[in-house]
């Protein structure tokens, strides 16, 4: 049994202009200690799947189809106390920008301790020196000292390794961090990620990274979801998809890398924008983007074809492999 199963999950949300669909038909599997990268540009869908295995949408949105199974048990269909048991003690959630995640007015020493407290029959002294041991363990300089503080007398690099550190307080098995490198220079995003990595290995915990920076995830996962307008679109083993891109979306977002212009030229881009939710067009959402587009793609919506050891849902995709496979049976 896997240890997180997401199977056909949709997300609502409801406007007074009536109901939309954030995630649609998503469904993936993710093993113990295994790191999986999910990307795709804003409005894709990422942070929303981030927030629905944990059930923190926020109304009008809520779960309105599917399951999000830990450990065989639906996180959806939890009573609140249950539920409380598991998020932020077996699964932890590294949010994007840690000046919204910490408290100002409490020291870094009383949010740790807090947190401990919260799931655990534990004395404020030991509660200390846990947190000592995970700011130890993220590397943080003179944490004895970190721990009196307040997040506004700490640098962005060092608030990160705090978050990741409160994320490790508990021994989670599960860490999903959402871009949570955006707001770091990149000298400092190298260095989080690879802390992130090591711990993660070290701990045998699972990684989800939401994250739009291919290059990271190229990196740090071992396997990763392409998502657009709310579905999965391709996903499969990271080095694969990486050097042998299938979608004609994941293609474009390979090729709009900084290394793959030539110098003193423009970058390239994908065209158009990604659709509002409002409005996601009929069969294949990417298909008024795709340079490849079939008349097929306007009407129906692909289902998932095998290529490789990768998922792919793409009429073209699917049109090339029936061809091959005509060709060998000839």
């Amino acid at each position: 049994m896997p240890l997180l199963e997401v199977s056909n999950l949709e997300v609502c949300f409801g406007l007074r202009s009536g109901a939309v669909k954030a995630l649609r038909d998503v469904s993936f599997t993710l093993e113990r200690g295994e790191r999986l990268g999910v990307v795709g540009e804003s409005g894709a869908g990422k942070s929303v799947l981030g927030f629905s295995i944990l059930n923190l949408l926020s109304r009008p949105g809520h779960i309105s189809a599917g399951s999000v199974r830990f450990e065989g048990k639906d996180l959806a269909t939890l009573a609140p106390e249950e539920l409380r048991s598991i998020r932020g003690n077996r699964i932890s959630m590294i949010f994007q920008d840690p000046m919204m995640t910490l408290n100002p007015v409490l020291t870094i020493g009383v949010q740790m301790v807090e947190c401990l407290k919260a799931h655990r029959k534990i004395s404020t002294k030991d509660a200390t020196y846990i947190a000592l041991q995970k700011l130890k363990q993220v590397q943080m300089p003179s944490p004895e000292t970190r721990l009196e503080q307040y997040p506004h007398e700490l640098s962005g690099g060092m608030r990160q390794r705090i978050v990741i550190a409160i994320g490790l307080l508990l021994d989670p098995d599960i860490i999903i961090a959402d871009e949570p490198t955006t707001a770091l220079d990149v000298t400092i995003q190298a260095e989080i990620m690879d802390l992130m990595l090591n711990l993660c290995e070290q701990n045998n915990v699972a990684l989800i990274l939401i994250t739009h920076d291919l290059g990271v995830v190229s990196q740090v996962s071992q396997r990763m979801l392409v998502m657009y307008a709310g579905r999965i679109i391709e996903q499969g083993p990271t080095k694969e998809i990486i050097n042998d891109a299938q979608h004609p979306y994941t293609q474009g977002l390979m090729n709009a890398l900084p290394q793959m212009a030539i110098p003193g030229q423009k970058l390239n881009q994908i065209k158009g924008t990604m659709p509002p939710l409002q409005r996601i067009p009929k069969g294949c959402s990417f298909n008024p983007r795709c340079e490849y587009v079939l008349e097929v793609c306007k009407h129906n919506l692909p289902a998932f074809t095998q290529s490789g050891n990768c998922q792919v849902a793409c009429h073209l995709v699917a049109e090339l492999n029936q061809e091959k496979l005509l060709v060998k049976e000839v």
